[in-house]
């Protein structure tokens, strides 16, 4: 075979990977796998992700990698199809052989993959939102995101401050949403919140008018929480405008937490309240915050980078990657066992969801204080102060 040949023939077979691969390296890498959601209804999500881990894996690899070898980072996209993502994670572990997974951009898919990662023993940082991702514990399965039991738990903690006992709650019926819902209920006793009515909504309900005109006339409502992420949240708020009903306080959840949700909402934002990270409003954190360097910085590079706003879920994947990154260090390792006891070691990370101390019985690592009260303002994200 002449030399030309050969060459022929190793262009072929790299055109054999997805488009999505990052190319291969001539040296020795380290492989890590990621699956998003990249295209699709969770667009919203895995785009931003999509492009946090290609920009900083290309910021790790140009300053010499980890440990001396480079990051082989490859993603495929599930299109927010749980079949598609469990067949992708089966393709990392057997195909790719990859040592671990950051990814899974919404609690659907990374709930199919989480069997194959378990069976194979390859740790998998998701970034879905749910609580069930990591409660109960599993071995090789943590999470950066915060959760919906935390969400529901800042909310009421702001309600309460605000004396606002009875509330309604409306909610999307896919993965995240049910279970947020769930988990409201479950700790809105600990508030003195009672749930008075509810409502629900499907993730292609283009109006929201009829769940939400059953709560408008519903007695002693003081105030409205919408369980929820992606597009049914913002037509429930324009709804809720439309309907008349602003002088009830309406919350959203932390799955609306990027710009594009106050796009799609309009002026109907105004005075929305959600919890969200502290990355969406860095520059007014004060200097003391050990958050403010690491936020403004990962939102400079983002935004430099990509000419998009900032969204908290980029924000997630920066945090997958670099707990992996700084447990690897620490194992001097790319096994994937040793790389699992390092994650779930990881203590006093700053990252841009807050500082993770993970353990054996916590594969999240953050506390309440991780969440930031947020509430809409001239279109913008404002920091409210403590016991607004």
């Amino acid at each position: 075979m002449t030399p030309l040949s050969a060459m022929k023939r190793l262009v072929a077979a790299g055109a054999l990977g997805l488009a999505l691969c990052h190319p291969a390296f001539a040296q020795q890498t380290i492989k890590i796998g990621s699956i998003l959601s990249i295209t699709g209804p969770a667009s919203f999500l895995g785009e931003p992700e999509d492009k946090t881990l290609r920009m900083y894996v290309d910021k790790i690899n140009s300053t010499g990698g980890v440990g001396g070898k480079k990051i082989e980072l490859v993603i495929y996209d599930d299109g927010g199809d749980a079949n598609k993502a469990r067949t992708f994670a089966t393709r990392l572990i057997e195909d790719d052989k990859v040592v671990a997974m950051v990814g899974g951009s919404t609690t659907g898919t990374t709930m199919a993959m989480i069997p194959v990662f378990e069976e194979a023993q390859v740790p998998l940082i998701s970034l879905g939102g749910a609580i069930e991702i990591i409660e109960p514990v599993r071995k090789y399965v943590f999470k950066t995101p915060h959760t919906d039991r935390m969400a529901c738990e800042k909310i009421f903690e702001n309600l309460k401050q605000r004396n606002l006992t009875k509330i309604a709650m409306i909610s999307g019926t896919e993965g995240f949403s049910t279970s947020m819902r769930a988990q409201c209920t479950k700790v809105a006793p600990n508030y003195g919140i009672q749930i008075i009515t509810e409502g629900t909504y499907g993730p292609r309900d283009s109006d929201m008018t009829a769940q939400l005109t059953k709560i408008k006339n519903t007695a002693g409502i003081q105030a409205v929480v919408n369980a929820g992420f992606g597009q049914g949240p913002a037509i429930a708020t324009r709804n809720y405008a439309q309907l008349g009903m602003t002088a009830t306080p309406l919350y959203q959840s932390h799955g609306v937490a990027s710009k594009s949700f106050i796009e799609l909402a309009g002026p109907a934002a105004e005075g929305v309240r959600l919890p969200a990270a502290a990355l969406l409003v860095g520059d007014k954190l004060p200097d003391s915050d050990p958050q403010k360097k690491v936020v403004v910085a990962y939102k400079k590079s983002y935004e430099d980078t990509t000419k998009q706003p900032v969204s908290t879920f980029g924000g997630h994947a920066y945090d997958g990657l670099f707990i992996l990154v700084e447990a690897m260090k620490r194992a001097n390792s790319t096994d994937p066992k040793k790389l699992r006891d390092e994650i779930e070691k990881t203590k006093g990370f700053v990252g841009t969801g807050g500082v993770v101390n993970m353990s054996p019985t916590d594969h999240l690592g953050l506390d309440l204080s991780a969440f930031r009260t947020l509430e809409i303002k001239g279109g913008d994200w404002s920091l409210l102060a403590p016991g607004t």
